[in-house]
């Protein structure tokens, strides 16, 4: 029912993704959650677990690692993300040298996407943009 899973945050997710996977007979298209930003009310991998983690998904045989997603503090100005986004490009080069599948970075919203694109964003998130502000 979907394409791919950008919301990979841990290695134990994984592994059961893998096992899923090999029950549906299917491989499926993954990105590693990064949470860049240490904050604790948003999900993802610290950035010191991305490197191993990325090599033991590419040992498995169900999963495809595609790319790193992460959704930067909302700063303003918008310009204090970019050390953000920076840091998931260096962090999917330096993980591509043994992933060379490890091409996309799924990074921006509608507050900061054209930094995002900027410093190489392949996927945006730009849900408020076209559909306006979330109901609290």
């Amino acid at each position: 029912m979907f394409d791919l899973i950008q919301t990979v945050d841990s290695w134990s997710l994984a592994e059961r993704l893998d096992r899923i996977a090999k029950e549906l007979n299917r491989r499926i298209i993954v990105m590693l959650e990064v949470n860049l930003g240490e904050e604790v009310t948003k999900a993802g991998m610290r950035e010191g677990e991305v490197l191993d983690i990325a090599q033991r998904i590419s040992d498995l045989s169900n999963l495809e690692l595609r790319g790193l997603m992460t959704v930067p503090p909302f700063l303003e100005p918008v310009q204090l993300v970019r050390p953000y986004f920076s840091r998931l490009r260096s962090l999917r080069d330096q993980a591509k040298k043994r992933n060379p599948n490890l091409t996309d970075l799924s990074m921006g919203m509608t507050h900061d996407f054209e930094i995002a694109i900027e410093e190489g964003a392949t996927m945006i998130r730009v849900g408020t943009a076209l559909f306006g502000p979330r109901d609290n």
